[in-house]
């Protein structure tokens, strides 16, 4: 080929790379990670300034709140980033982890073993931490990545990925372990996904619409991450303070972010009692509030919910309020538009908890606590590659053995098939 693209060249360097990165001792992995959270810490700076010219192009595109809220640095959120990849330093490295192993009749000796997937193709929304979670996973796991952000985020990203790459390759890591899609032409997401040649899986983490296409078009293996339509249910028997505070921050804390509440379902027992307060606590903190009929006689400000709001991942300082019968309803409500990702019950009756925890299928599940935390950090895994909402490979919240597969390790002494 006379003229190879942006894309080709990367893949092409990617995977000699990862040929290279999978030798590697857990020592090198983890001296580069610190070095990488050192150069992120020390040129702070650097990734600001860029990181202000995505606001104000964000601000002039007439970004949302939200997603300016997911787009937006700080030091703190840098300082974050690299207490992120040093946590995954302290992570058992999972390459070379012995699986099992059997000996044959025959004295054939069978083991099997984690190995690297390979070239990893992340693509990816407003979210340039994204950038250094995914970078300090693929690079522990032994694996290449190449990082496709959104347009929205490109200043920022180039960067970030800039500062932990010099960083990562100045402590031992093959050049071309990590890299990043510069063009911000969306022809590259869909030459992304026929990379087979290069790419050994592709995981798309952002909105429904780029998950659809990633899904849809990719001809290169997809592990699906999930969009987050999240609900809380409130039990006749919850302690109202907790349902509270578990309420309130299931929405409020970050609604951009895809384990944020989108839907409060209520008992009826006990929508009288909870439902007043609660609304004008939403409605102080900026919230619209949308809700069933029964919701709408307890507060002025509540809009009429429709089908579609139902169905929707705000992303937003948006909410929707069912009142239901019973646990029976709020489950098939669940189970009628959920997306697979968290959701939560607060009830001080085990049975319903024992109930909902068993019935509900979702990723992640919860009793008495909030769903945002659904997050690779606060699971203990470090930072996260996404959170699975499918079934096949990975569920829920991707760490480090989810970036692994495994390869069969086969011992003899000269034996063959009768």
């Amino acid at each position: 080929m006379d003229h190879l693209t942006e894309l080709q060249i990367k893949g092409k360097s990617g995977k000699q790379a990862a040929r290279k990165l999978a030798t590697l001792s857990t020592l090198t992995k983890n001296q580069a990670l610190e070095k990488m959270a050192e150069a992120l810490e020390k040129d702070y700076a650097i990734i600001l300034t860029a990181n202000a010219v995505d606001i104000e192009n964000g601000k002039a595109k007439g970004l949302s709140q939200a997603l300016l809220d997911r787009l937006l640095l700080t030091q703190s959120r840098i300082e974050s980033m690299a207490d992120g990849l040093r946590q995954v330093t302290t992570l058992p490295d999972p390459i070379g982890e012995l699986l099992s192993r059997d000996k044959r009749p025959n004295g054939l000796e069978i083991s099997k073993v984690r190995v690297p997937l390979g070239v990893i193709g992340i693509i990816y929304e407003a979210r340039p931490n994204v950038t250094v979670d995914a970078a300090g996973l693929c690079l522990k796991t032994g694996n290449a990545v190449i990082l496709r952000g959104g347009s929205e985020a490109i200043h920022s990203n180039k960067a970030i990925i800039q500062i932990i790459a010099q960083a990562a390759y100045e402590a031992g890591i093959p050049t071309g372990s990590l890299q990043l899609v510069e063009t911000t032409d969306r022809q590259a997401v869909n030459e992304m996904l026929k990379l087979n040649e290069y790419l050994d899986v592709i995981i798309p983490r952002g909105g429904a619409g780029l998950i659809k296409t990633v899904v849809e078009n990719s001809i290169v293996p997809v592990i699906e991450t999930g969009t987050g339509i999240c609900h809380t249910f409130v039990d006749e028997s919850a302690d109202l303070k907790m349902a509270e505070a578990i309420a309130f921050n299931a929405k409020v804390s970050r609604p951009g972010v895809c384990n944020s509440m989108e839907t409060l379902l209520v008992h009826e027992k006990i929508a009288k009692q909870f439902l007043p307060d609660m609304l004008d606590k939403y409605q102080q903190a900026g919230v619209e509030l949308r809700g069933c009929p029964i919701t709408i006689q307890f507060h002025q400000e509540v809009k009429p919910a429709t089908d579609e709001d139902w169905a929707t991942e705000y992303s937003d300082f948006i909410l929707s309020i069912k009142i239901v019968k019973n646990l029976d309803e709020a489950i098939e409500h669940i189970d009628k538009y959920s997306t697979r990702h968290s959701e939560a019950i607060v009830t001080k009756t085990p049975e319903n908890a024992k109930r909902f925890q068993h019935e509900v299928d979702a990723a992640a599940v919860y009793v008495n606590a909030s769903t945002r935390f659904t997050d690779g950090f606060e699971f203990g895994f470090g930072a996260e590659i996404g959170i699975s909402t499918q079934k096949l490979h990975a569920r829920g919240p991707m760490g480090l053995p989810e970036l692994t597969s495994s390869k069969y390790i086969i011992s003899g002494n000269g034996q063959i098939r009768e």
